[in-house]
Order: C-alpha cells, then sequence, then structure tokens
C-alpha cells in the first residue's frame, strides 16, 4: 500500500455461479424460478429454495438443485456454517453434481482453507471438464497461493469454455498486472468493461493507467468508478489521487471529501487531503487531517511528518 501516493489496492475473489439447473417440472413454480433465478438476492433465493426444499414434494436433481443453490445464497450471506450444510446435503444426495463441488469449494476459499477449496475445484472439473466457473475459481485459489502461472493458466482455460466470464477477464488481468505485464492486463480489464462493466473493474484499468503514467486515463476510469458507484469511496480516492499527481489540490479535496464521506475509517485519505490542503494554505485543517489519519493509523508516517513540518504537536 502506499501513502501519499496512496491508492487503494483492488484484489478480485473468485465469483461463484450457478450450473447450470435442471429445467423446473412446473414453469408456474414461482419459488423455483425465484431460487434458480440469477438475479435473484441472496435472501430472496434462500427463501425460494428453502419453500421448494421444505414442501417436500421434489427428488432427484431438482431437489439436489435446490439445496446447491440455497448453499451459494447462503455463502453470500457470509453464513458459511449453514452453507456448507446444504452443499454436503448436495453431495451426498448426488456425489456426481459438480455445482456442489464448485459452490463448497467457494466456501472453503472464503474461510481461507486453500487445500480443500482446490480439492473440491478439482473434483468439479473432473465431473464436468467443460465448468468455466470452477476453473476461474480454482485459478483463484492458485492466486492466492502465490502461483501466479497456474492461475493464469486456469483463467485462460475459463475463458476458453466461456469467452463472456468477465470475471475471468478481469482475474486474469489482476494476475497479470502482478506481474507487471501491463499491456495484457490493460486488454484484459478493457474485455471485462465490455462484457460487465463495473466498479473494480474500471479501477482495475485505471491502476494499469496510472502506473504507465497515462494520469489523464487513469482520472477517467476513477472518474466512472465514482459515477457507476457514488457510494463508493474506491472512485473518488483514487481520482483525488490522480488530482493531487496533477497539482490539482482543490481537485484532490473535493473528492476526498466524497471518499471520506463513504468510507470514514481510511487514515490514507485524511492524509492525502491533509497534504492538499497544506499545500493550499489550509494550515489548520492539514492539521486536523493528519491528527485524524493517526488517529486511526499511528504507524503513518507521512501524517507524523506532515504535522512535525506544520510545527504541530502530534
Amino acid at each position: 500500500m502506499r501513502h501519499l501516493p496512496h491508492l487503494t489496492a483492488s484484489l478480485l475473489g473468485a465469483a461463484v455461479m450457478l450450473a447450470q439447473p435442471p429445467t423446473a417440472s412446473a414453469e408456474g413454480d414461482q419459488n423455483w424460478q425465484t431460487c434458480i433465478g440469477t438475479a435473484t438476492a441472496p435472501n430472496d433465493r434462500v427463501t425460494a429454495c428453502s419453500a421448494v426444499i421444505d414442501a417436500k414434494a421434489e427428488t432427484g436433481k431438482k431437489l439436489v438443485a435446490a439445496y446447491c443453490i440455497r448453499g451459494h445464497g447462503l455463502t453470500e450471506k457470509r453464513d458459511f456454517d449453514s452453507a456448507m450444510s446444504d452443499l454436503e446435503e448436495a453431495i451426498r444426495l448426488d456425489p456426481t453434481y459438480a455445482c456442489a463441488y464448485n459452490n463448497r469449494g467457494r466456501v472453503y476459499a472464503l474461510k481461507r482453507d486453500f487445500d480443500h477449496a482446490m480439492s473440491d475445484y478439482d473434483e468439479a472439473i473432473r465431473l464436468n471438464p467443460g465448468f468455466a466457473l470452477a476453473y476461474n475459481n480454482r485459478g483463484d485459489v492458485w492466486f492466492n497461493k502465490g502461483d501466479l502461472d497456474r492461475a493464469l493458466a486456469d483463467f485462460s482455460t475459463a475463458i476458453k469454455y466461456d469467452p463472456s466470464l468477465a470475471i475471468a477477464f478481469g482475474n486474469r488481468g489482476f494476475a497479470y498486472y502482478r506481474k507487471r505485464d501491463m499491456a495484457r492486463a490493460l486488454a484484459d480489464y478493457s474485455t471485462e468493461i465490455k462484457l460487465k462493466p463495473g466498479v473494480l473493474a474500471y479501477i482495475d484499468r485505471g491502476n494499469v493507467y496510472r502506473d504507465t503514467e497515462q494520469l489523464d486515463r487513469a482520472a477517467a476510469d476513477y472518474g466512472e468508478a465514482a459515477r457507476i458507484g457514488p457510494t463508493d469511496a474506491r472512485g473518488w480516492r483514487n481520482r483525488g489521487l490522480i488530482r493531487l499527481y496533477q497539482g490539482d489540490n482543490k481537485g484532490g479535496v473535493a473528492d476526498y471529501d466524497k471518499a471520506l464521506q463513504y468510507d470514514p475509517a481510511d487514515a490514507d485519505s485524511w492524509n492525502n487531503r491533509g497534504q492538499a490542503r497544506r499545500r493550499l494554505g489550509d494550515i489548520k485543517g492539514a492539521i486536523a487531517d493528519f491528527r485524524k489519519a493517526l488517529e486511526i493509523d499511528p504507524s503513518l508516517r507521512t501524517a507524523r511528518d506532515g504535522l512535525q513540518q506544520l510545527g504541530a504537536a502530534l
């Protein structure tokens, strides 16, 4: 992490999606349709899948899918124990259902039990060799284990099987970024944005532009992140930093005002706004910001140095 200059590091976790569920036996079954709907919110998914399971009217693949998908919803709610129980029940009912292994692997990965996550993703791929998301998720585990080459191989395989899987382009882009292969990182982030524009995708591409000294393009991407997610501090504080790089201290203060409105616990934003205020001659405001930064992170040297340079007590 950097402190003036400072940027939030981005880390793409492995998103989990559903394997293709069996077709509903009755198209008018609203609970089933809500359970399997790809746009269903986690709370609604859990409720709908629970209704399917509790009705005790389903058997076979449909019941297995209901447990697997409810496990996904519970995972997104971070109720890992309940999610694990559902996914293990799905595996008990059908040990050949790849979705359940993939989703259970996601639970293990979120708990940072990467060995068990890897084992589950391996099994999901063995059962369904074309399961793009399982390759993506396994790539995320390799990334977290520090093996960028294997991560890249898995992300590339995921893209081969599903060229529309935006998360795989984002993850591969981040792996290239970590290897400092900026050209490939830029290409992957640009594809991710075409497929599924989002806050993190724009921030990640902005980081590439920043590191290759294309500051106007970096500012544009961070600004787009702020436009898409106006209550997400990351776009604001990253663009604020670029404005400070470019000598636009007033613009930097305005962006950090927004960033701190939505994330007041970020010590670096207080520090960076303090630096901008000092440059603008707002000594009182700079001192207040440096002190707040040190209140949050007493080890923040740039804030401590800022106070000393202004002759202010810590």
